[in-house]
């Protein structure tokens, strides 16, 4: 098994390559391609075809979305259970207070700066970008897309 590039707040965005370079600029150079045919020789037939391209370019951004969606929903249960074990008693209180994108970017946090991280998350509002680029040492998740 090849391990792992260290990853870091630098590195960590990754590209699902069938979905980047591929699916959407396939999808989205045809539908320029229909608009540009229904442009040069109109027809009703044609026209349904921008329809059809367009609604399977919002069915792909969709799919992704919900995909999305639905990891943002297991990193937040995550989350707070690991912030309800490591955080002492006046900040566990406090859990439910965070935003889920908040809590999304806790999860690169080591438990050792937890505590701290989400203070000043809290105090002062930080964002999951501010979140991220505070963080010390850097705890991976290589199964986010």
């Amino acid at each position: 098994m090849s391990e792992r590039k260290q990853q870091t707040y630098a590195n960590h965005a990754r590209f699902d390559p069938w979905f980047h370079f591929f699916l959407a600029p396939v999808l989205l150079i045809t539908l320029v391609a229909i608009v540009v045919q229904l442009v040069r020789h109109p027809n009703p037939g044609s026209a349904w075809h921008v329809v059809v391209a367009l609604a399977l370019v919002v069915l792909a951004v969709k799919a992704r979305t919900y995909a999305l969606k639905a990891q943002d929903r297991v990193i937040r249960l995550e989350e707070r259970l690991r912030l309800a074990a490591l955080l002492p008693e006046p900040l566990r209180a406090r859990i439910w207070e965070l935003e889920t994108r908040q809590l999304i970017g806790l999860r690169f946090a080591s438990d050792a700066e937890i505590p701290a991280l989400v203070e000043r998350a809290l105090n002062e509002k930080l964002t999951e970008k501010q979140i991220k680029q505070v963080i010390q040492v850097w705890r991976p998740d290589y199964h986010r897309v």
